[in-house]
């Protein structure tokens, strides 16, 4: 679950997504691999530190991920604690750039640069494999967040399969648990966590799922409980998948 406690890491929640500065990293990942987690790793931090003028700043990006560069993490890639380098939020959203859009190749770029420094950490683009229009040589898993308003779910996770292996890309996956239930931007039941969650989950080819976001009020009843429950029974029964294309 992304924005999750790490004290809340156990047996409900395996791992999720976190955002470290560098005096936290090595603290926090010990901490998340001592309670059995993995986590996707944000190294950047929030978006205002790499814009300019509101549009995404390449060399403001670069700036902040190489405050990592000195900071031995590496055990932690290759135990699996870390599942990858989150590179950015939504390159593809207008919304979020001031009007522009952060460009597959300056995605490519970005990952470029991170794998200039951690070769063995997946590099994962939170935006469906479609933005992509052919295959990345750096980028290795894009993100597929399901809200019902888009539409079936089995169809959903099968054409994200599709366009993820058309583009050579491993696919994170997971549920907009805060905004995308019915109607739109209203949070989802456990019926709906469980059943879209479970569809998902019935495909072997996504590497990760996380899901946005944790909300203490919302995943504290007894029902919400038991669809992640569920969810994490369907996960344990996966075999474990790199998410490095």
């Amino acid at each position: 679950m992304a924005a999750q406690p790490v004290a809340q890491l156990g047996d409900l929640y395996s791992g999720g997504k976190v955002t470290l500065g560098p005096g936290q990293m090595r603290s926090t990942l010990a901490a998340v691999k001592a309670r059995g987690g993995r986590v996707v790793v944000m190294l950047a931090g929030n978006p205002r530190y790499y814009k300019e003028g509101g549009r995404f700043s390449l060399s403001k990006w670069k700036a902040r991920v190489d405050r990592f560069k000195g900071i031995d993490f590496g055990g932690y890639i290759k135990d699996g604690t870390i599942i990858g380098h989150y590179l950015i939020d939504e390159p593809n959203d207008k919304a979020n750039w001031n009007g522009t859009t952060v460009s597959p190749s300056v995605l490519d770029e970005m990952a470029r640069h991170s794998k200039q420094r951690w070769p063995k950490m997946a590099t994962i683009v939170r935006t469906h494999p479609s933005y992509f229009k052919s295959k990345p040589r750096y980028v290795d898993a894009a993100w597929a967040q399901y809200l019902s308003r888009r539409g079936s779910v089995q169809n959903y996770i099968r054409e994200s399969v599709a366009d993820a292996q058309r583009r050579g890309l491993q696919l994170v996956v997971g549920l907009n648990v805060v905004h995308g239930g019915t109607p739109n931007r209203t949070r989802m039941t456990p019926k709906q966590v469980e059943s879209y969650g479970s569809a998902l989950l019935s495909s072997s080819y996504p590497c990760a799922f996380v899901s946005w976001k944790y909300n203490g009020s919302q995943l504290s009843g007894a029902s919400m409980k038991s669809a992640m429950k569920t969810l994490r029974k369907k996960a344990e029964g996966r075999s474990r998948k790199s998410c490095l294309s």
